[in-house]
């Protein structure tokens, strides 16, 4: 379910390209007005925008947006600009050719999406950056993880309800004999069942894994696997049974504590909005009793501040 994203004004995308233009003028940006155009607009408006805008004034917005623009602020509407699968396509091939590699990073976005927008922002990844997800993913991972990671983008998965019982019954077998049964860790087992199977089938498979050894799935990854290659089969598992709730301890998690981890905050903002965040916001508020909105609120400031609450839409 998208977040429904209204325009505070019904105005036109060259309307928009021309307000953001007068934004831009005389001394100083008008950062308020970007942000109340730009927090409003879906992603084909917010491309039609930077179309317009281009034809009008011969020049890249986002060139613009970035001369006009500083800080967590300026990162947070960059990525807004994109659509959805050359976010995902930035995002991750940032993190994969960064001088500090992020592989934290890099796995969640990949084992967090479905297999359809894997294959969209595969293709988004070759066309902007002229190399395969796969050739990135060879090159910066390793191990099991680099392997799992390899697996699960290239193959298809079912994305229906619909699960096979007996199947599900194996499955549970199989990883059971492959990790808790035996001394050491068949990974080749946990990499075939978490890369070729749909959501719905590894939902019921933890299910039945819980019902025939007493010990949750979550809970035999934990004690038989570590590192990037634990974080990806968690995160495969955590989105199969609910992708709100793995969101929304990514939130807690990057608002918790000392200090906050805005690139975090901003990644999973943005990156939800036009998704599910209206499930994130009421599981958000299920789990910690206080909104969404409130906690962002509490943890930021300024134009920052009013970008992802605007994103984030009504306080409830």
């Amino acid at each position: 379910m998208s977040t429904l994203i209204v325009p505070p004004l019904l105005s036109s995308p060259r309307d928009d390209a021309m307000h953001l233009y007068r934004a831009f003028k005389g001394f100083g940006t008008d950062t308020s007005a970007v942000i109340s155009i730009l927090a409003h607009r879906d992603a084909a408006q917010r491309a039609l925008i930077q179309q317009e805008y281009r034809a009008l004034y011969a020049e890249d917005l986002l060139k613009r947006l970035t001369s006009e623009l500083t800080g967590k602020l300026e990162t947070a509407v960059l990525l807004w600009m994109h659509d959805l699968p050359g976010r995902d396509a930035i995002i991750v091939r940032q993190a994969l050719i960064a001088d500090i590699l992020n592989l934290e990073t890099a796995t969640e976005v990949i084992c967090s999406r479905t297999s359809s927008q894997i294959q969209v922002f595969k293709q988004h990844y070759y066309a902007k950056f002229g190399v395969h997800l796969e050739h990135d993913i060879e090159l910066r991972a390793s191990g099991d993880h680099k392997k799992l990671l390899l697996a699960y983008v290239s193959t298809p998965r079912y994305e229906g309800r619909e699960v096979d019982r007996n199947m599900v019954e194996n499955d549970a077998k199989a990883l059971y004999k492959a990790g808790e049964r035996r001394l050491g860790t068949d990974e080749k087992t946990f990499i075939r069942v978490f890369s070729e199977r749909s959501a719905a089938h590894l939902a019921a498979v933890d299910s039945a894994y819980h019902n025939m050894y007493g010990n949750s799935l979550k809970k035999a990854i934990k004690k038989e696997t570590s590192g990037h290659f634990e974080h990806a089969l968690k995160t495969i598992l955590q989105c199969s049974e609910n992708p709100a709730m793995y969101f929304v301890k990514l939130l807690r998690k990057a608002m918790k504590g000392l200090g906050t981890n805005d690139s975090a905050l901003i990644r999973v903002i943005v990156t939800r909005t036009e998704i599910d965040m209206q499930y994130i916001k009421a599981e958000y508020l299920k789990k910690y009793r206080k909104t969404l909105n409130d906690a962002v609120h509490s943890e930021t400031s300024g134009h920052y501040r009013a970008f992802l609450l605007a994103l984030l839409g009504p306080n409830q």
